[in-house]
């Protein structure tokens, strides 16, 4: 099979027009779900499949299938699955998401054009609200398709200005009808930028993902006293935002200590809200995020563990009141044997160099792994950024990951 390394770049640079923003370097784009960017980022992704003669559903939370049955196969087998998404971070870059998408089309073109004679359909999915930007909490989309989240709890999600996803996925035309059940797949794949610089330092076309970490998010609330910054003397202060700091640093610590266990182990604070938040008065309230993330997620809970032991420490010391609350938890996920080995061979098939490695972030396919064997599959990221218009992969690796990608699709359809 040969993958159309120009066809799969005009889809790309197409895509990047929907939302695009000015830039002095690199491309942006800001595609929030719902929004005039979204519409017509999904109208063209729809034009796509029918040039290609793929059936076209959409469910109720917007997420858009095209189908592929060739003659060859049995319509009532399990189809094998790929995809990504199309929104994005604000003023995000151009390969986040759509070299998913346009990859997976890109590869059932590439089986067409070769008269391929796959046994099972195969399936390229835009799920929506991956990125969480508009409607809090991201991958929402995948959430329904894997039934980890129902289909009116993902329709009554507002935004910041109380608008519910149903209305806004009304609002351009993308409310469908009935739930994409991703659990009747046979096999999933999902192609990504890698977002570091792995693959890069290993000179390969393709990362194969083996585990996706767990990943923790804790709510931090530390309440002192606001009070004068010029007539409180500084033995008399309970700073909220003195005793964050240490927290702060004390999660930073710990999370160091535990990489002589676990190198992959990470903790963030990247979100704080302090109260009253004016230059002269000492901070009375501190609420904050704590991200914890790993492979081995004893590690999450050892860090987890001396957050809290670090706040008892501070509420002792600093005359402050703290409270840590853990709604959200996800253990890590190991990717499908079945599945890796299949882009593994595809690899080596098309002569190209794939490695092992880990995924610190989730992607569609953490929820999708739930219910289906599932795959994820890296391409190389230019100086490792993302979420931002530097992100670049270039075209030629862009059409190599691809290549792994249809390889292992065929395969996968084959049996």
């Amino acid at each position: 099979m040969q993958i159309n390394q120009q066809r799969l770049r005009s889809d790309i640079e197409s895509n990047a027009e929907f939302g695009a923003v000015p830039t002095d370097e690199g491309r942006g784009r800001t595609v929030l779900t719902g929004s005039e960017a979204d519409r017509r980022a999904r109208e063209f992704f729809c034009e796509r499949l029918r040039d290609a003669d793929l059936s076209i559903s959409i469910d109720e939370v917007g997420n858009i299938v095209g189908r592929w049955v060739p003659d060859s196969a049995n319509p009532d087998a399990a189809a094998v699955a790929t995809g990504s998404h199309l929104d994005s971070v604000p003023e995000g870059g151009i390969f986040d998401g759509p070299l998913g998408v346009y990859a997976g089309l890109e590869s059932i073109r590439a089986m067409q054009d070769a008269a391929a004679e796959p046994a099972r359909p195969i399936e390229v999915v835009c799920f929506t609200e991956e990125e969480g930007q508009r409607f809090d909490g991201g991958l929402i989309g995948s959430a329904v398709a894997a039934g980890d989240m129902t289909v009116q709890t993902a329709l009554d999600i507002e935004d910041a200005d109380g608008v519910p996803l149903g209305d806004a996925l009304a609002d351009i035309g993308y409310c469908g009808e009935g739930r994409l059940d991703a659990a009747a797949w046979d096999a999933w794949i999902e192609l990504h930028i890698e977002q570091a610089e792995r693959l890069v330092a290993a000179d390969a076309v393709g990362g194969v993902v083996t585990t996706i970490v767990g990943l923790s998010r804790c709510q931090v609330e530390l309440s002192g006293e606001a009070d004068h910054a010029g007539s409180t003397f500084m033995d008399e202060r309970r700073d909220a935002l003195a005793a964050a700091s240490e927290f702060v640093l004390d999660v930073e610590r710990a999370t160091n200590d535990r990489r002589s266990v676990s190198e992959s182990a990470v903790a963030t604070v990247g979100k704080l809200d302090v109260s009253p938040n004016a230059p002269n008065v000492i901070p009375g309230r501190v609420s904050l995020t704590l991200d914890v993330r790993d492979v081995d997620y004893d590690s999450i809970t050892h860090v987890i563990d001396a957050a809290r032991s670090s706040l008892d420490r501070i509420e002792s010391d600093r005359a402050v009141e703290t409270s840590l609350e853990h709604p959200w938890d996800r253990r890590p996920i190991e990717m499908s044997r079945r599945c890796r080995d299949a882009l593994h061979a595809a690899g080596a098939d098309g002569g190209l160099d794939t490695i092992d490695l880990h995924s610190g972030a989730g992607h569609d396919t953490m929820h999708v792994a739930d219910v289906t064997d599932a795959a994820l599959l890296f391409a190389p990221s230019r100086d490792g950024i993302s979420h931002n218009p530097l992100e670049w992969t270039d075209w030629e690796d862009c059409a190599d990951a691809t290549r792994v990608l249809a390889g292992a699709l065929a395969r996968l359809a084959s049996e």
